[in-house]
C-alpha cells in the first residue's frame, strides 16, 4: 500500500486539542501531546495509533493525520 498524500494541511495546536478534550469529556492536566491525542482517539471510538503510521493511515478524516506523518514514536 502507497502513503496517503495529505493536502498542505497544519496540525492541530496544543490549545486547540485540549479544548476538543474537554469536549469529550477528558482533562487534559499536564499531559503530553501524545497521550492527549490516544485519549481523544480512544474517546472517539478511534485506534490510539497516533505516531505509529508510517506513512500509512486508514483513518483519513483523523485530525492528527498531519503531525502523526511527522511522528516517529
Amino acid at each position: 500500500m502507497s502513503p496517503v498524500k495529505t493536502k498542505k494541511q497544519k496540525g492541530m495546536t496544543m490549545p486547540q486539542m485540549q479544548k476538543k478534550a474537554k469536549k469529550l469529556g477528558i482533562t487534559p492536566g499536564k499531559m503530553k501531546k501524545t497521550e492527549l491525542i490516544h485519549a481523544i482517539q480512544r474517546a472517539e471510538n478511534y485506534i490510539p495509533c497516533y505516531g505509529m503510521s508510517n506513512g500509512y493511515c486508514e483513518y483519513t478524516d483523523c485530525c492528527f493525520m498531519v503531525d502523526c506523518f511527522k511522528t516517529r514514536l
